[in-house]
Protein backbone atom coordinates (compact mmCIF):
# COMPACT_ATOMS: atom_id res chain seq x y z
CA UNK A 1 0.00 0.00 0.00
CA UNK A 2 1.30 3.35 -0.86
CA UNK A 3 0.08 6.61 1.13
CA UNK A 4 -0.11 9.59 -0.50
CA UNK A 5 -0.62 13.39 1.09
CA UNK A 6 -1.38 16.46 -0.52
CA UNK A 7 -3.61 14.43 -2.91
CA UNK A 8 -5.86 17.29 -3.59
CA UNK A 9 -2.77 19.72 -4.72
CA UNK A 10 -0.85 20.02 -7.56
CA UNK A 11 2.00 16.72 -7.26
CA UNK A 12 0.14 14.48 -5.31
CA UNK A 13 -3.13 14.58 -7.35
CA UNK A 14 -0.88 13.89 -10.61
CA UNK A 15 1.06 11.35 -8.29
CA UNK A 16 -2.42 9.81 -7.30
CA UNK A 17 -3.49 10.01 -11.02
CA UNK A 18 -0.32 7.75 -12.19
CA UNK A 19 -0.59 5.26 -9.79
CA UNK A 20 -4.77 4.86 -10.49
CA UNK A 21 -5.14 1.40 -11.19
CA UNK A 22 -1.42 -0.22 -10.79
CA UNK A 23 -0.95 -0.31 -7.47
CA UNK A 24 -3.18 -0.45 -4.32
CA UNK A 25 -3.34 3.68 -2.69
CA UNK A 26 -4.42 5.47 0.09
CA UNK A 27 -4.62 9.32 -0.01
CA UNK A 28 -5.15 11.27 3.00
CA UNK A 29 -7.12 14.42 2.83
CA UNK A 30 -8.28 17.02 5.20
CA UNK A 31 -11.89 17.02 2.92
CA UNK A 32 -12.26 13.81 1.25
CA UNK A 33 -14.90 15.18 -1.00
CA UNK A 34 -12.74 17.12 -2.28
CA UNK A 35 -10.62 13.48 -3.67
CA UNK A 36 -13.77 12.13 -4.60
CA UNK A 37 -12.76 12.14 -7.79
CA UNK A 38 -9.19 10.29 -7.20
CA UNK A 39 -10.72 7.45 -5.79
CA UNK A 40 -11.17 3.86 -7.69
CA UNK A 41 -11.18 0.03 -7.06
CA UNK A 42 -7.54 0.16 -5.98
CA UNK A 43 -7.35 3.78 -4.61
CA UNK A 44 -9.16 4.64 -1.28
CA UNK A 45 -9.57 8.42 0.29
CA UNK A 46 -9.35 8.92 4.69
CA UNK A 47 -10.06 12.03 6.36
CA UNK A 48 -7.07 12.98 8.58
CA UNK A 49 -4.46 16.06 8.93
CA UNK A 50 -1.31 16.35 10.27
CA UNK A 51 -2.60 17.70 13.50
CA UNK A 52 -4.34 14.29 14.32
CA UNK A 53 -1.75 11.57 15.58
CA UNK A 54 -4.33 9.15 15.84
CA UNK A 55 -5.65 9.76 12.58
CA UNK A 56 -2.25 9.33 11.22
CA UNK A 57 -1.49 6.11 12.97
CA UNK A 58 -4.98 4.86 11.39
CA UNK A 59 -3.87 5.96 7.42
CA UNK A 60 -0.85 4.55 7.56
CA UNK A 61 -1.71 0.91 8.75
CA UNK A 62 -0.25 -1.56 6.20
CA UNK A 63 1.54 1.25 4.30
CA UNK A 64 4.99 0.72 2.91
CA UNK A 65 5.70 3.64 1.34
CA UNK A 66 4.27 7.15 1.56
CA UNK A 67 4.71 10.99 -0.58
CA UNK A 68 5.05 13.61 1.73
CA UNK A 69 4.02 17.07 0.91
CA UNK A 70 3.41 19.85 4.28
CA UNK A 71 2.43 23.57 3.59
CA UNK A 72 3.08 25.29 6.41
CA UNK A 73 6.05 27.20 6.82
CA UNK A 74 5.11 28.10 9.98
CA UNK A 75 5.03 24.70 11.95
CA UNK A 76 7.52 21.92 11.88
CA UNK A 77 4.77 19.47 13.64
CA UNK A 78 3.12 18.53 10.48
CA UNK A 79 6.57 16.18 9.68
CA UNK A 80 7.31 15.64 13.15
CA UNK A 81 3.93 13.91 13.39
CA UNK A 82 3.65 12.74 10.22
CA UNK A 83 7.08 11.07 10.94
CA UNK A 84 6.45 9.87 14.38
CA UNK A 85 2.95 7.95 13.09
CA UNK A 86 4.99 6.46 9.93
CA UNK A 87 7.87 4.75 12.30
CA UNK A 88 4.82 3.53 14.42
CA UNK A 89 2.98 1.95 11.83
CA UNK A 90 6.14 0.15 10.05
CA UNK A 91 5.90 2.53 7.25
CA UNK A 92 9.25 2.00 5.12
CA UNK A 93 10.27 4.40 3.24
CA UNK A 94 9.40 8.59 2.74
CA UNK A 95 9.67 10.36 -0.35
CA UNK A 96 9.46 13.99 0.45
CA UNK A 97 8.63 17.01 -1.72
CA UNK A 98 10.78 20.32 -0.82
CA UNK A 99 12.94 22.59 -2.73
CA UNK A 100 16.04 22.65 -4.79
CA UNK A 101 17.27 26.04 -2.76
CA UNK A 102 18.17 23.91 -0.02
CA UNK A 103 21.08 22.98 -1.86
CA UNK A 104 22.01 26.47 -1.91
CA UNK A 105 24.07 27.92 0.90
CA UNK A 106 23.02 31.83 -0.03
CA UNK A 107 19.21 30.91 0.41
CA UNK A 108 18.34 31.92 3.97
CA UNK A 109 14.88 32.82 3.58
CA UNK A 110 12.32 31.09 6.02
CA UNK A 111 10.75 28.81 3.76
CA UNK A 112 13.82 27.46 2.48
CA UNK A 113 14.99 26.97 5.92
CA UNK A 114 11.69 25.59 6.92
CA UNK A 115 12.45 22.76 4.01
CA UNK A 116 16.00 22.35 5.50
CA UNK A 117 14.82 21.36 8.80
CA UNK A 118 12.04 18.99 7.67
CA UNK A 119 15.04 17.09 5.33
CA UNK A 120 16.73 16.97 8.18
CA UNK A 121 13.64 15.66 10.57
CA UNK A 122 13.25 12.95 8.07
CA UNK A 123 16.96 12.08 7.83
CA UNK A 124 16.77 11.70 11.85
CA UNK A 125 13.68 9.84 11.62
CA UNK A 126 15.01 6.26 11.01
CA UNK A 127 12.95 5.81 8.08
CA UNK A 128 14.34 5.02 4.71
CA UNK A 129 14.20 8.28 2.14
CA UNK A 130 14.21 10.00 -0.95
CA UNK A 131 13.88 13.85 -1.16
CA UNK A 132 12.49 15.37 -4.48
CA UNK A 133 14.12 19.33 -4.55
CA UNK A 134 12.26 20.87 -7.42
CA UNK A 135 12.85 24.30 -9.04
CA UNK A 136 9.41 26.98 -9.31
CA UNK A 137 6.52 25.03 -11.28
CA UNK A 138 5.75 25.83 -14.22
CA UNK A 139 2.22 25.56 -13.34
CA UNK A 140 2.59 28.79 -10.91
CA UNK A 141 1.75 30.37 -14.00
CA UNK A 142 -2.03 29.83 -13.92
CA UNK A 143 -1.99 32.24 -11.99
CA UNK A 144 -1.91 34.78 -14.60
CA UNK A 145 -4.95 33.26 -16.33
CA UNK A 146 -7.33 35.44 -15.84
CA UNK A 147 -5.16 38.85 -15.69
CA UNK A 148 -5.01 36.95 -19.45
CA UNK A 149 -8.44 36.12 -20.02
CA UNK A 150 -9.50 39.86 -19.23
CA UNK A 151 -7.21 42.39 -20.47
CA UNK A 152 -4.17 40.64 -22.13
CA UNK A 153 -1.64 41.34 -19.71
CA UNK A 154 0.93 39.37 -17.94
CA UNK A 155 1.92 40.93 -14.64
CA UNK A 156 4.84 39.59 -12.89
CA UNK A 157 8.03 40.63 -10.78
CA UNK A 158 11.86 40.00 -12.42
CA UNK A 159 10.50 40.04 -16.17
CA UNK A 160 14.04 39.26 -17.18
CA UNK A 161 15.11 36.53 -14.39
CA UNK A 162 15.43 33.08 -16.19
CA UNK A 163 14.13 30.15 -13.80
CA UNK A 164 14.51 26.34 -14.91
CA UNK A 165 10.97 25.68 -13.86
CA UNK A 166 9.49 21.97 -14.05
CA UNK A 167 6.87 20.83 -15.32
CA UNK A 168 4.83 19.31 -12.14
CA UNK A 169 3.76 16.17 -13.98
CA UNK A 170 7.58 15.66 -14.21
CA UNK A 171 7.91 15.78 -10.61
CA UNK A 172 4.99 13.23 -9.84
CA UNK A 173 6.63 10.93 -12.45
CA UNK A 174 9.89 10.81 -10.19
CA UNK A 175 7.71 10.40 -7.26
CA UNK A 176 6.57 7.32 -8.48
CA UNK A 177 9.41 5.83 -9.32
CA UNK A 178 10.47 6.49 -6.11
CA UNK A 179 7.75 5.51 -4.10
CA UNK A 180 7.60 1.88 -6.37
CA UNK A 181 11.31 1.28 -6.09
CA UNK A 182 12.40 1.89 -2.94
CA UNK A 183 16.37 0.01 -3.30
CA UNK A 184 16.99 2.05 -6.61
CA UNK A 185 15.93 5.97 -4.88
CA UNK A 186 16.39 5.46 -1.36
CA UNK A 187 18.97 7.48 0.53
CA UNK A 188 18.99 9.88 -2.53
CA UNK A 189 18.17 13.60 -3.27
CA UNK A 190 17.05 14.37 -6.31
CA UNK A 191 17.37 18.12 -8.01
CA UNK A 192 14.48 18.32 -10.44
CA UNK A 193 14.43 21.27 -12.89
CA UNK A 194 13.07 21.67 -16.56
CA UNK A 195 15.03 21.54 -19.67
CA UNK A 196 16.13 25.39 -19.84
CA UNK A 197 16.02 28.41 -17.90
CA UNK A 198 12.96 30.66 -19.18
CA UNK A 199 12.21 34.37 -18.20
CA UNK A 200 8.55 35.15 -17.33
CA UNK A 201 8.79 37.54 -20.59
CA UNK A 202 9.56 34.82 -22.40
CA UNK A 203 6.94 32.85 -20.73
CA UNK A 204 4.54 35.70 -22.04
CA UNK A 205 5.60 35.45 -25.36
CA UNK A 206 5.22 31.57 -25.67
CA UNK A 207 2.10 31.92 -24.34
CA UNK A 208 1.23 34.99 -27.08
CA UNK A 209 1.99 32.52 -29.64
CA UNK A 210 0.05 29.61 -28.69
CA UNK A 211 -3.05 31.94 -27.92
CA UNK A 212 -2.19 34.16 -30.88
CA UNK A 213 -3.11 36.64 -29.40
CA UNK A 214 -0.69 39.41 -28.54
CA UNK A 215 -0.11 39.96 -24.89
CA UNK A 216 1.87 42.68 -23.07
CA UNK A 217 4.16 42.17 -20.38
CA UNK A 218 4.07 44.66 -16.73
CA UNK A 219 6.73 44.42 -14.39
CA UNK A 220 5.60 44.71 -10.79
CA UNK A 221 7.68 46.41 -8.20
CA UNK A 222 8.61 44.48 -4.33
CA UNK A 223 6.15 46.61 -2.86
CA UNK A 224 3.38 45.35 -5.29
CA UNK A 225 4.18 41.77 -4.93
CA UNK A 226 4.49 41.84 -1.42
CA UNK A 227 0.71 43.51 -1.10
CA UNK A 228 -0.29 40.94 -3.02
CA UNK A 229 1.03 38.12 -1.41
CA UNK A 230 -0.14 39.39 2.27
CA UNK A 231 -3.56 39.08 0.73
CA UNK A 232 -2.63 34.91 0.92
CA UNK A 233 -0.04 34.42 3.18
CA UNK A 234 1.26 35.63 6.62
CA UNK A 235 3.32 38.45 6.48
CA UNK A 236 6.62 36.25 7.33
CA UNK A 237 5.40 33.78 4.74
CA UNK A 238 5.00 36.17 2.28
CA UNK A 239 8.41 38.15 2.69
CA UNK A 240 10.68 34.79 2.49
CA UNK A 241 8.84 34.29 -1.06
CA UNK A 242 9.74 38.12 -2.03
CA UNK A 243 13.52 37.45 -0.62
CA UNK A 244 13.28 33.92 -2.65
CA UNK A 245 12.45 35.91 -5.76
CA UNK A 246 14.65 39.03 -5.11
CA UNK A 247 17.48 36.06 -5.22
CA UNK A 248 17.31 34.53 -8.41
CA UNK A 249 18.15 37.83 -10.51
CA UNK A 250 21.33 36.57 -9.46
CA UNK A 251 20.55 33.74 -11.83
CA UNK A 252 21.22 31.51 -9.04
CA UNK A 253 17.83 29.82 -9.94
CA UNK A 254 18.69 29.06 -13.81
CA UNK A 255 21.18 26.30 -13.66
CA UNK A 256 19.43 22.80 -15.28
CA UNK A 257 19.72 19.54 -13.96
CA UNK A 258 19.86 16.48 -16.14
CA UNK A 259 17.93 14.24 -13.44
CA UNK A 260 14.51 14.37 -14.82
CA UNK A 261 15.90 12.75 -18.37
CA UNK A 262 18.82 10.62 -16.23
CA UNK A 263 15.39 9.38 -14.67
CA UNK A 264 12.99 8.95 -16.76
CA UNK A 265 14.84 8.27 -20.46
CA UNK A 266 13.47 11.36 -21.92
CA UNK A 267 13.86 14.90 -22.00
CA UNK A 268 12.19 17.54 -19.35
CA UNK A 269 8.98 18.97 -20.55
CA UNK A 270 9.45 22.43 -21.96
CA UNK A 271 7.77 24.90 -20.92
CA UNK A 272 5.96 25.33 -24.10
CA UNK A 273 4.72 21.92 -23.84
CA UNK A 274 3.02 22.77 -20.54
CA UNK A 275 1.68 25.74 -21.52
CA UNK A 276 -0.11 23.78 -24.75
CA UNK A 277 -1.55 21.64 -22.48
CA UNK A 278 -3.01 24.02 -20.30
CA UNK A 279 -3.80 26.11 -23.04
CA UNK A 280 -7.61 26.35 -22.76
CA UNK A 281 -7.07 27.49 -18.84
CA UNK A 282 -5.63 30.90 -20.61
CA UNK A 283 -8.58 31.37 -23.23
CA UNK A 284 -11.16 33.90 -23.11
Amino acid sequence: MILLTGATGTVGGLTARLLRGTEPVRLLTRDPRRAAGLAGPHTEVVGGHFEDPAGLRRALAGVRSALLVTVDPLTHAHDENFLTAARAAGVRHVVKVTTLSVAEPEATDLVTEWHRENERLLRASGLTWTLLRPRAFMSNTLGWARSIQEDGVVRAPHGDTAIAAIDPRDIAEVAVRALTDVAEHAGRAHALTGPEAVSPVRQTEILSELLRRSLAFVELTEDQVMRGLLRRYPEPVARALVESATRGRAGTKGQVEPTVADLLGRPARSYRDWAAEHLSTFRT
